[in-house]
């Protein structure tokens, strides 16, 4: 049987492989990629979200999460949830329906499509005659009623989707019940509006767009009612006790109409434009809705003065003498009010008012005096300001956890105390097993600390570094101040802010220390800022130190933009992380690597022309190194400079085409002794390598030239305590890789701690590593004597970790773009390699040791590399021997953003942009798992009246 497996299969490891890894997309974190429709069961309390791309997204209470794609990928227009049902109904801009239901299985609740149908004109009907305009699902739960822009309207029968012929309302039909000289055809065209009769289910009010209103016996097939409005139509809402209704209109106006018994047309009670009398935008959506006290809520969108506020998206909320006028950052997509949902109550009494805006979902509590608004627990705008950068921190101890979320919590004050009312559904998923968090640097200069532990990725604390810097913005405006006697009563609401007072702010690395609470977050302008924690307000000064990565070079010029002004004397700073000390780079250029060392205090920082190293306790450069090469002309243009070369690009362009050309053609002249080096490469590399499984065909690296620009962008820093002198002596060290495949090592000198602020860091080159490929360099690892990484710092002081093994010989890697390659340590010999065996092109994006845990025993785990390459593919590699383990497909290759942004955690989950307002998280590990495990209980179905009832005692008791 040997003979017939295949080189390096071992059924052992295979079955230990499939113990050890899995992937799945588990969830989607953050707020929904261009919403378009939103939905709100009473009964169930659970809100429905669609999408642009066809995506309909279900939330519930905290962790209840449920997520439905329509196959067509068609915009979603309206959803609508069938009373008292665990079923909706959306519909697609490609005027096509779709039934949806929430089923039990394995103990879970899931979401499934049901049916789906397109409603059908006789031959030779022109599209509008079924263009879907309005949907209704009627309380019997048994049809939906459909307008449509011809005036029909059709009866569908649930959940078949048969249309009920015999029962379809005809604007013929509707017109012999109304005087003529009151209506015509035109007025039956484009029904904008269907709404169910509060108290009695047999009739239904029909608003067509041109102003016309029908109440329509569904029993005897006729209208008994009309109302004659005078301008457009927008929306309808009927009052509680069925007496009245609400139309809404174009010009900006609200109507109330009496519903009498004995007159068949009836006259206005009231007219109302609330912002007149100039001219006004359309009333879209309104709501009247009683109160105990007598006076009602009036909560309506739009509306707002063309001329001087025609560009606000604004939703009004009036009771009694109090009026705001809650102004979004981004277009309103639709809202609704969470009020008491038994039918029996004589009053609605609105509770919370929620608003789905284009950017951002934003609930506001009505109880509460001034209405302020409830901080959500999921669905956050992650894209308040646009993410420039992520960093994962696992395991957060407890101490830190707690006084993070208690600075979090005083930026807080501000927001509601009112429980998250879309509370429906049950999370059946277990705890987390620890605490994560998800660190995110925005364009504005902020970081924002998120709770990643579990399904619901909850905003804990947001940093700002704008207070540093003299910018044009006060950072104590308040934008939601208003005077007196302004009119409209404006009042921003939200937390998107799509705009940077200035983009040198932007955050580009973060590196958090969860053991000693230091943080450092550097910028786009070369700015490096290092902070403790404090949990108290403070106001100091803020140390400075310069850093030029340039002192060594003659004749380079700046041209891209200038490093920030920093503010003079003492800056009062928020309970939370304080910087303490700034170090700025000079040419000031994007900060493209950073490292910190809590326990020696020392932080590394590197950009395109270099590389430091500051003591951040005794606040002291210990070394700057240039690693620009002189035809490195690109790396002092700087991101923001508009003076890029296109001649010169394309010089290079044709630069590459002929050496390419060049080195096949000595390829090819060469044959005979390429396949020498092989020979030799494989002898060299046998022992550790007899069991790897090797592709059919190998990628040749080519090797680059140092003309190629951005040679001394640095890509990665890495702190190591490791042998690099000598075998018989360790000692701290500090490792830089560079765009162009060099590796500088630095001996440090570290005094001890009792001597450590009498006595400077002192550092030293002691290696350089040049590729032979170029590469660019994205990852360094030293591996100790049991091939094991070594620990982070402090991990092994809070007995969170092993002793690293300092007796056996260090092993160090060096992860370029192309290859993996192992030295041996002090003498960096060369020990083993991998070259990246994947289609043309492929080349390694991210790299990060992760541990993954048996799912079959708690005794078993091991380190392996996670890697993600430029394909989007995910390949999972052993330590120390560098064998390809499983590879999966997770990103587009196309989806470049997606990958740049990915990030990896330390136990084999993942994190990536999908949108700029949407994380997905992946997972490679078969124990480390999260995702949404949620149950919704669906009542016994006997009759019509009896779910009716139980529904009712339900709601009443959740309200």
């Amino acid at each position: 049987m040997r003979r017939f497996l295949r080189p390096g299969h071992d059924p052992v490891r295979e079955r230990l492989k499939r113990d050890l890894f899995q992937f799945n997309k588990t969830v989607e974190h953050g707020f929904p990629h261009q919403p378009s429709a939103l939905g709100y069961s009473p009964f169930f309390r659970l809100m429905a979200i669609g999408t642009r791309s066809g995506a309909i997204k279900l939330y519930g209470a905290p962790g209840v999460e449920f997520m439905g794609l329509h196959e067509e990928n068609n915009t979603v227009m309206q959803i609508h949830f069938i009373p008292d049902q665990c079923q909706l109904v959306t519909l697609l801009d490609d005027n096509s329906l779709h039934l949806w239901s929430l089923k039990q299985h394995k103990g879970a609740s899931e979401l499934r499509e049901e049916h789906r149908f397109t409603l059908k004109g006789p031959p030779g009907s022109p599209p509008s005659a079924t263009q879907v305009t309005a949907v209704l699902p009627h309380s019997s739960r048994e049809v939906l009623y459909l307008g449509t822009e011809s005036g029909n309207i059709f009866v569908v029968e649930l959940p078949s989707f048969r249309v009920l012929e015999d029962r379809t309302i005809t604007p013929e039909a509707v017109l012999q019940r109304i005087p003529e000289d009151n209506c015509n055809r035109r007025s039956c065209e484009l029904v904008e509006a269907l709404r169910e009769h509060p108290k009695n289910p047999s009739q239904i009010l029909i608003g067509y767009s041109r102003g016309l209103i029908v109440l329509w016996d569904l029993q005897n097939n006729k209208a008994t009612h009309h109302f004659l409005g005078s301008q457009q139509l927008e929306n309808l809402y009927w009052q509680r006790d069925g007496s009245k209704f609400i139309s809404c209109h174009s010009d900006g106006s609200y109507t109330q109409w009496p519903v009498s018994s004995d007159n068949r047309q009836s006259e206005p009670l009231e007219n109302t434009v609330p912002y007149g009398p100039f001219p006004c935008k359309a009333i879209s959506k309104i709501y009247w809705q009683t109160t105990k006290n007598g006076l009602p809520y009036i909560i309506f969108q739009g509306g707002m003065p063309r001329a001087s506020y025609g560009d606000r998206h604004s939703i009004s909320v009036i009771h009694g003498s109090q009026q705001t006028a809650f102004d979004f950052t981004s277009r309103v997509i639709d809202f609704f009010i969470i009020f008491t949902s038994d039918p029996a109550a004589e009053f609605e009494d609105p509770a919370a008012l929620v608003v789905l805006a284009e950017e951002e979902l934003v609930v506001i509590d009505l109880k509460s005096a001034g209405w302020p608004a409830v901080h959500p627990p999921y669905l956050a705008s992650l894209h308040c300001s646009a993410i420039t950068c992520s960093h994962h921190v696992s395991n957060i101890p407890l101490k830190l956890w707690e006084r993070i979320i208690s600075a979090g919590s005083k930026q807080n004050i501000h927001y509601s105390s009112m429980p998250w009312p879309i509370d429906g559904g049950t999370n059946i998923a277990p705890d987390p097993p620890q605490r994560d968090l998800l660190l995110t640097g925005h364009e504005d200069g902020t970081v924002r600390f998120w709770d990643a532990s579990g399904v619901c990725l909850h905003l804990l604390y947001k940093l700002s570094t704008v207070r540093v810097f003299l910018t044009d913005a006060d950072p104590n405006d308040n934008m939601n101040t208003l005077g007196e006697d302004e009119w409209p009563p404006l009042r921003k609401v939200g937390t998107f802010d799509p705009y940077s007072d200035d983009p040198r702010l932007g955050i580009q690395k973060i590196y958090l220390c969860k053991y000693s609470g230091y943080l450092a977050v550097a910028g786009t302008a070369g700015q490096v800022l290092v902070m403790e924690l404090n949990d108290e307000d403070a106001e100091h000064v803020v140390d400075h130190a310069e850093a030029d990565l340039l002192q060594d070079q003659e004749g380079y010029r700046w041209k891209g933009h200038e490093k920030l002004k920093t503010r003079d004397g003492p800056v009062r700073f928020e309970a939370g992380f304080q910087p303490f000390v700034l170090v700025q780079c000079h040419p000031p250029a994007v900060v493209t690597s950073l490292a910190l060392h809590s326990e020696w205090k020392l932080v590394a920082f590197g950009t395109s022309h270099g590389f430091g190293l500051f003591d951040h306790q005794q606040k002291r450069l210990v070394f700057v190194k240039c690693t620009l090469h002189p035809s490195d002309q690109l790396a002092l243009e700087g991101p923001l400079s508009r003076v890029k070369s296109l001649k010169k690009s394309l010089r290079q362009s044709f630069r590459r085409i002929r050496r390419s050309r060049v080195s096949s053609r000595k390829r090819r002249g060469g044959g005979g002794n390429s396949s020498e080096v092989q020979e030799a490469n494989a002898r060299f590399d046998q022992d550790a390598l007899q069991e790897m499984e090797l592709a059919p065909v190998q990628r040749k690296i080519e090797a680059r030239s140092a003309e190629d620009s951005f040679t001394g962008f640095v890509r990665t820093l890495y702190f190591a305590d490791t042998f690099l002198r000598d075998s018989s002596r360790h000692c701290p060290s500090l490792w830089a890789g560079t765009n162009g495949g060099t590796v500088y090592a630095f001996c440090l000198r570290v005094p001890p701690a009792e001597r450590r602020m009498d006595e400077p860091v002192r550092a030293e080159q002691a290696k350089e590593i040049q590729l032979m490929h170029r590469a660019p360099v994205v990852g360094i690892l030293v591996l100790d004597g049991r091939s094991t990484p070594l620990p982070e710092p402090l991990e092994v002081a809070h007995d969170l970790s092993k002793s690293p093994d300092m007796q056996g010989s260090h092993q160090l890697l060096v992860v370029s773009e192309e290859q993996f390659k192992v030295f041996t340590l002090p003498k960096v010999s060369s020990k083993l390699k991998l070259k990246l065996t994947a289609l043309e092109g492929c080349r390694v994006r991210k790299v990060t040791v992760a541990n993954f845990g048996s799912c079959k025993t708690d005794d078993y785990s091991e380190n392996d590399l996670a890697v993600l390459t430029n394909l989007g593919d995910i390949q999972i590699i052993s330590l120390p021997f560098l064998k390809l383990q499983i590879r999966y497909p997770c990103i587009r290759k196309e989806d470049v953003s997606g990958i740049a942004s990915c990030v990896f955690t330390k136990y084999g989950q993942g994190f990536y942009l999908i949108s700029p307002s949407e994380f997905e998280r992946f997972s490679l590990s078969t124990k480390w798992l999260v995702e949404p495990r949620c149950i919704v209980d669906v009542p016994e179905v006997t009759s019509n009246n009896h779910v009716h009832k139980s529904g009712t005692e339900n709601a009443a008791r959740k309200s």
